[in-house]
């Protein structure tokens, strides 16, 4: 296998400040706003784009619009790939109800975490509306599911591995490409 790196630590950040941004555009501010991760990485992407909302809106604090969505029970390929144990769903204090839920995952590929996710939402209340940010697009959809806000977008093949390495959980920052070596 050979990997090429595509995004170093600098070009992450770059990528969740541009995102923080147009997250606050499009809902014009942080009111009502609700950050959920995906577990794993996605976690971790969602604290850090709430540190960065709750450092341009005045008066916001992460704390309060970030959580996180385990959907590993909610998942239609359970059979078909290895699972990680469920872990709790964690929603900040406000709920979601009547709120802009924005999803977060590392890569998007074939769209079956996020409708996993949406259906997972619908067991815990009715936002006002769902918007999907995803650090990498990869394509490959399965599902008609597109990413609101994309950090990269990354044409892959489909024998090709994006992988998302955060600080927090690997010891650095970096996405790369995986490929097999012909």
């Amino acid at each position: 296998m050979t990997a090429r790196l595509v995004l170093q630590s600098a070009d992450i950040t770059r990528a969740l400040t541009r995102i923080s941004h147009e997250i606050l555009e499009s809902n014009r501010g942080a009111a009502d706003l609700v950050l959920l991760g995906i577990p794993t990485r996605g976690i971790v992407l969602a604290r850090r784009l709430g540190e960065i909302i709750s450092s341009i809106e005045p008066g916001g604090r992460a704390g309060d619009l970030v959580g996180f969505l385990d959907v590993t029970m909610y998942r239609d390929d359970l059979s078909r790939n290895p699972t990680r144990a469920p872990s709790p769903t964690q929603i900040p204090a406000g709920g979601i109800d009547g709120k802009t839920v924005v999803l977060v995952d590392d890569v998007l590929y074939s769209g079956r975490t996020i409708r996993a996710a949406l259906d997972a939402l619908n067991d815990i209340g009715r936002p006002r509306a769902v918007r999907l940010a995803a650090l990498v697009d990869r394509g490959h959809r399965e599902l008609p599911i597109r990413a609101d806000f994309v950090g990269k977008n990354l044409p892959t093949a489909a024998s090709e591995r994006i992988n998302v390495r955060l600080v927090e959980v690997d010891g650095v920052d970096e996405v790369a490409i995986e490929g097999r070596d012909e």
